[in-house]
Protein backbone atom coordinates (compact mmCIF):
# COMPACT_ATOMS: atom_id res chain seq x y z
CA UNK A 1 0.00 0.00 0.00
CA UNK A 2 1.26 3.41 -0.97
CA UNK A 3 0.66 5.58 2.07
CA UNK A 4 0.89 8.77 0.02
CA UNK A 5 -2.24 7.57 -1.76
CA UNK A 6 -3.94 6.94 1.58
CA UNK A 7 -3.04 10.41 2.81
CA UNK A 8 -4.31 11.94 -0.42
CA UNK A 9 -7.61 10.07 -0.24
CA UNK A 10 -7.98 10.01 3.53
CA UNK A 11 -11.55 11.36 3.50
CA UNK A 12 -12.56 8.40 1.33
CA UNK A 13 -10.64 5.87 3.40
CA UNK A 14 -11.56 7.23 6.82
CA UNK A 15 -15.12 5.89 6.64
CA UNK A 16 -13.83 2.41 5.87
CA UNK A 17 -11.27 2.71 8.65
CA UNK A 18 -14.00 3.65 11.12
CA UNK A 19 -16.07 0.65 10.00
CA UNK A 20 -13.09 -1.62 10.67
CA UNK A 21 -11.99 0.00 13.93
CA UNK A 22 -15.20 1.34 15.45
CA UNK A 23 -13.51 2.59 18.60
CA UNK A 24 -11.78 5.32 16.59
CA UNK A 25 -13.63 8.61 16.92
CA UNK A 26 -14.23 11.25 14.27
CA UNK A 27 -11.70 13.37 16.13
CA UNK A 28 -9.15 10.54 15.94
CA UNK A 29 -9.66 10.23 12.20
CA UNK A 30 -9.26 13.97 11.68
CA UNK A 31 -6.02 13.94 13.66
CA UNK A 32 -4.65 10.87 11.83
CA UNK A 33 -5.03 12.45 8.35
CA UNK A 34 -3.91 9.25 6.64
CA UNK A 35 -0.59 9.00 8.43
CA UNK A 36 0.22 5.35 9.05
CA UNK A 37 2.06 5.79 12.34
CA UNK A 38 -0.73 7.95 13.75
CA UNK A 39 -3.30 5.31 12.75
CA UNK A 40 -1.25 2.50 14.26
CA UNK A 41 -0.81 4.48 17.48
CA UNK A 42 -4.52 5.22 17.83
CA UNK A 43 -5.49 1.60 17.18
CA UNK A 44 -2.91 0.49 19.72
CA UNK A 45 -4.28 2.98 22.26
CA UNK A 46 -8.01 2.34 21.69
CA UNK A 47 -7.77 -1.45 21.56
CA UNK A 48 -4.95 -1.98 24.08
CA UNK A 49 -2.84 -4.06 21.70
CA UNK A 50 0.87 -4.17 20.99
CA UNK A 51 2.30 -1.84 18.37
CA UNK A 52 3.36 -4.78 16.20
CA UNK A 53 -0.18 -6.19 16.22
CA UNK A 54 -1.66 -2.81 15.31
CA UNK A 55 0.87 -2.48 12.46
CA UNK A 56 -0.03 -5.96 11.23
CA UNK A 57 -3.76 -5.17 11.28
CA UNK A 58 -3.29 -1.89 9.42
CA UNK A 59 -1.03 -3.41 6.76
CA UNK A 60 -3.34 -6.38 6.18
CA UNK A 61 -6.43 -4.19 6.03
CA UNK A 62 -5.01 -1.73 3.52
CA UNK A 63 -3.58 -4.54 1.39
CA UNK A 64 -7.10 -5.98 1.28
CA UNK A 65 -8.57 -2.59 0.38
CA UNK A 66 -6.02 -2.19 -2.39
CA UNK A 67 -6.92 -5.62 -3.79
CA UNK A 68 -10.66 -4.82 -3.65
CA UNK A 69 -10.14 -1.48 -5.40
CA UNK A 70 -8.08 -3.10 -8.15
CA UNK A 71 -10.74 -5.78 -8.65
CA UNK A 72 -13.49 -3.16 -8.84
CA UNK A 73 -11.56 -1.21 -11.48
CA UNK A 74 -11.02 -4.36 -13.55
CA UNK A 75 -14.69 -5.21 -13.23
CA UNK A 76 -15.73 -1.71 -14.28
CA UNK A 77 -13.47 -1.85 -17.33
CA UNK A 78 -14.84 -5.26 -18.31
CA UNK A 79 -18.43 -4.00 -18.09
CA UNK A 80 -17.53 -0.91 -20.10
CA UNK A 81 -15.85 -2.95 -22.83
CA UNK A 82 -19.09 -4.77 -23.57
CA UNK A 83 -20.95 -1.57 -24.47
Amino acid sequence: MNWQQVEGKWKQYSGKVQEKWGKLTDSDLQMIKGRREQLVGKIQERYGIAKEEAQHQVDNYFDTLTDETANEKRSDRARGAGH
